[in-house]
């Protein structure tokens, strides 16, 4: 007999939205690794304990179970007649299609009343459980006090505002009124994933067909009118089916330690693959032998909760962390490393940009004692050394299977994402030259060891300074870093976090003039100023969502408003800027902020190299070790902890 589920499993189609897969029934063609002829075997070898044919392996799923319960949607409207109907949204030319919206609406039901925007505003993204969210509460409000008996919202174009615009939807559903969200068509799976991971069992779409910003106010308007408008009637008034229900549901194992699938090593990597539990490379079959040899490198009950991670809300167990770590090809011993980095994953500042279509990637680096023992590079070509790397293949699959992101259905990058990666600070050399590692400028002690977790939205692309003058050097990277801001023209968040990586030298000949890393920050934020009109320029022609109207704002009048909103100064022209007689001074405005910059010695020390990396914000977790640490890891042939320790 094929095995392919088991039981209480019946559907392991885990990700948001995702329909209960074809081989949940029947085996799948080959697609290239192994066919399914590799991976037979007999309902036997699913029993716990049970013995296997040579070659096989009983392994268990890597997802937790998804926490929030379903809600009972209101039924759907029988026709929109006589209906009080809000068109919320303003991303990606809703300043277009929603009014368009509405008028076709008045059109062809003459009694129905609209409401927009700038009457009753939005939710946001719909907060996670125990999350007050104001503007939620406040919309919700709006909602119950204007009658309002349907919700149309829209655009979703982009990783961050489909969630944002589902937000309103999501928020209608939870108080009774249907809803629908309007989306480009590779981002619905967003919508769905979004409202089904917050409760709702049948949320509702309707496909926009293209990019919004890249169409005509015509083509908007003919798109909204015979594309749009016939699915959101559709989606308002068709009712909710059972079978629509089943398709958008996940379930999950009921207990962790199921035998889901026993088969040979191609056998295993292509059920994950078809599960959505792996990232397509090969994976290491995470069996319960596997697993346990993980656990013996934490004090932390195997059943304990590291957190419910967003964005699927799904309940992660100690256990799944060593099940994610064994796929990696993570050695037992990195256990408290892969805990730390689960953690980060919990903090909302760190993960918000994880979907974005711009393609933050998450990449983490270690402090302190622990990364020296274990061999975590923090030298030339550290991201790829192996030690290093695995760590970067256990973040790719821990967004999967512990928060939930998925290429294509919530991380949206355009162009798809680069692996993460690891790498580790050089606090030799900080010491060495004066500097604090970072985990001692957030409060730690030296000799603690943590894990900080951050993005990034480009990796290469070095600075090379050709000076030894601190100052020089110093204005090199606050050019580069108005240069890197978020997005390609800085028409982004102007105050970007930023990672800076310093190679040891580099470091040494800026600490002649700036004595601490707090020092060379100061300097890089009063240096690092942009003048108004480029930003002005980047923000109007290329902003995030919609484009501005020329006909009634104009690039000049804008600059007026940076110039007014972000700390618009008349100052000396940035250094790298020629000296151009009446232009002594020129209005521009800082592109940093004081604490959203990480700055790292590390990397090859016989190079004279700087990285500067705009991303998210970054969260720094302490690595809890086992009481028994230095005893587990003598019989692996480590040295005692304390022999890494630094004074």
């Amino acid at each position: 007999m094929k095995i392919w589920m088991i039981g209480v499993c019946a559907v392991l189609n885990v990700c948001a939205g995702m329909a209960p897969a074809e081989s949940a029934t029947k085996p799948a063609a080959p697609s290239g690794i192994g066919s399914a002829m590799s991976y037979e075997c007999d309902d036997a070898c699913l029993v716990p304990g049970a013995p296997l044919p040579p070659g096989k392996y009983a392994v268990v799923a890597p997802v937790g179970k998804q926490t929030i319960p379903r809600i009972a949607q209101a039924p759907r409207l029988d026709t929109l007649a006589g209906k009080t109907i809000a068109v919320v949204g303003g991303s990606f030319m809703a300043r277009v299609t929603h009014p368009e919206i509405k008028r076709l609406i008045l059109q062809n039901y003459p009694t129905a009343k609209v409401i927009l925007l700038d009457e009753i505003g939005s939710a946001g993204s719909y907060p996670g459980p125990g999350v007050i969210r104001q503007a939620k509460d406040d919309f919700q409000k709006k909602l119950k006090a204007l009658g309002v008996q349907a919700v149309i919202s829209g655009n979703g174009g982009c990783g961050l505002c489909t969630p944002k615009e589902t937000g309103s939807s999501i928020a209608a559903e939870y108080v009774g009124i249907p809803a629908v969200t309007i989306a480009a068509p590779n981002f619905v799976k967003q919508v769905y994933s979004t409202a089904v991971n917050n409760g709702v069992p049948a949320p509702r779409a309707a496909t926009y067909p293209g990019a919004f910003a890249a169409h005509t106010r015509e083509e908007l308007i003919q798109n909204t009118r015979e594309v749009l408008w016939p699915q959101i009637v559709a989606a308002l008034t068709k009712p909710i089916t059972e079978a629509e229900i089943a398709a958008r549901r996940k379930a999950g194992v009921e207990d962790p330690k199921d035998r889901v699938f026993v088969g040979t090593v191609d056998g295993v990597n292509r059920f994950f693959i078809e599960q959505r539990w792996s990232d397509g490379l090969p994976i290491i079959p995470p069996t319960v032998e596997r697993v346990a040899e993980f656990l013996k490198y934490t004090d932390q009950p195997w059943d304990q909760v590291v957190a419910v991670l967003p964005i699927a809300y799904r309940k992660t167990l100690v256990w799944h962390v060593a099940v994610n770590g064994v796929m990696a090809g993570c050695p037992p011993e990195f256990m408290p490393l892969l805990i730390a980095y689960t953690k980060t994953l919990a903090n909302g500042n760190y993960r918000r940009t994880l979907a974005s279509t711009h393609a933050w990637t998450p990449f983490c680096w270690v402090n302190g004692p622990v990364a020296r023992q274990l061999g975590i590079d923090s030298q030339q070509g550290q991201i790829n050394e192996p030690r290093n790397a695995v760590l970067g293949r256990f973040i790719s699959l821990a967004m999967m299977n512990l928060g939930g992101y998925y290429i294509k259905q919530d991380r949206m990058g355009s162009f798809g994402y680069l692996m993460p990666w690891c790498l580790a600070e050089d606090e030799q050399a900080c010491l060495k030259i004066g500097w604090k590692p970072h985990h001692v400028q957030q409060g730690f002690d030296l000799n603690q060891s943590t894990l900080t977790g951050a993005s990034a939205l480009l990796w290469g692309n070095n600075l090379t300074p050709a000076t030894s003058n601190p100052e020089k050097i110093m204005q090199l990277m606050a050019w580069d870093a108005v240069e890197k801001g978020q997005f390609a023209t800085g028409s982004g968040p102007r105050l970007t976090p930023r990672t800076m990586l310093i190679t040891e030298y580099v470091a040494r000949d800026l600490a002649r003039g700036y004595p601490t890393k707090e020092k060379l920050e100061q300097a890089l934020i009063a240096t690092a100023r942009r003048p108004v009109y480029e930003r002005a320029f980047a923000n109007y022609w290329a902003s995030a969502g919609s484009a501005f109207d020329p006909t009634r704002y104009t690039v000049e009048q804008h600059a007026r408003k940076i110039t007014r909103d972000e700390g618009g100064e008349l100052t000396a022209p940035p250094p790298w800027f020629p000296k151009v007689q009446g232009l002594e001074k020129i209005q521009t405005i800082p592109v940093m902020k004081p604490g959203t910059t990480a700055i790292l010695l590390t990397g090859d020390a016989d190079r004279n190299k700087v990285q500067i990396m705009p991303g998210g914000n970054n969260v720094t977790i302490e690595i809890k070790l086992p009481a028994n640490w230095d005893a587990l890891l003598a019989k692996l042939g480590y040295r005692p902890l304390k022999e890494f320790f630094l004074k």
